[in-house]
């Protein structure tokens, strides 16, 4: 353990050497970020699997693209984000609400990838790369995309945060009060269609909803306020990211995206458990 601790202590100047970690770093930060940040108004909503839902339909749309022979991003972006605004639409106006409606989309679009895979070239390493995530797999356009990402959910919680306040805890008293909420949840939701095709990447499709669940659980452990908690989970994300990046790189064959899942679940117990004494201490 202690091995491990100081290898660690000196991985990250090591890392910086080598131009893919580099973009690993440029790219998972900004995601985890944004992941976190979005991730705490929808899970106070109740609307956090929509992550899950949406990393099934972009590797659906990446099986397509990739056996078409078409650029992945290029195809899945716009794939992702209309099938966002979907699931709002069909949570809004029918009588299939929420998880069953990320349910029924993302078991369709899982099961539309693996039947296209099947029937043409099979498994190749570039789907499975996003359906497991690898640092390899990133390039100097998706750091740009990234940071831009970043930059507008930035941007959005700055200006808008009174706005997102509101639809997080009383979207119809919200809309009461003259409150959009029907363009700041389509907001919510194209950026968290962004943020989940950007970062399967680095996690694959399997793991990148949890930068979504895990930083604002974490967070709901220790802080009470809606500001505290965000600011909580971004903090948190960022750094389990790092560690969970470090792991990767000291300990042979880690799977990067593996070890931020795991470095995430060990937080939040830590969290569970102290809120857990803390509550034993002050009975209410």
């Amino acid at each position: 353990m202690i091995q491990l601790a100081n290898e660690l202590f000196y991985a990250l100047p090591e890392m910086i050497q080598y131009p893919f970690m580099v973009r690993a770093l440029l790219i998972g930060l900004p995601v985890s970020l944004c992941a976190a940040l979005l991730g705490v108004s929808l899970v106070l909503k109740r609307y956090s699997m929509i992550g899950d839902g949406l990393s099934r339909v972009g590797f659906g749309s990446l099986a397509v693209a990739t056996a078409l022979g078409f650029a992945p991003l290029l195809v899945s972006i716009p794939v992702v984000v209309l099938a966002a605004f979907l699931l709002l639409r069909i949570s809004e106006n029918s009588r299939i609400k929420g998880d069953a409606a990320i349910a029924l989309m993302s078991t369709s679009s899982l099961a539309i990838g693996v039947i296209v895979i099947s029937v043409t070239s099979g498994m190749n390493t570039d789907v499975c790369n996003f359906m497991f995530g690898t640092i390899l797999g990133t390039n100097i356009s998706d750091v740009y995309l990234s940071l831009l990402l970043c930059a507008g959910v930035l941007i959005l919680f700055i200006l808008f945060y009174n706005k997102i306040f509101a639809i997080t805890f009383d979207e119809t008293f919200a809309a009461a009060t003259g409150t959009n909420a029907g363009a700041y949840n389509s907001l919510i939701a194209m950026l968290t269609a962004l943020t989940i095709v950007l970062g399967m990447r680095m996690m694959g499709a399997l793991l990148i909803s949890s930068l979504v669940i895990f930083p604002p659980l974490t967070s709901m452990r220790v802080c009470k306020s809606f500001r505290g908690v965000a600011l909580c989970a971004g903090g948190l994300s960022v750094i389990c990211f790092l560690v969970g990046l470090m792991l990767s790189y000291v300990v042979p064959r880690m799977p990067s995206g593996a070890s931020v899942v795991a470095v995430n679940l060990a937080l939040f117990v830590i969290a569970t458990l102290y809120e857990t004494a803390k509550k034993r201490r002050n009975p209410a």
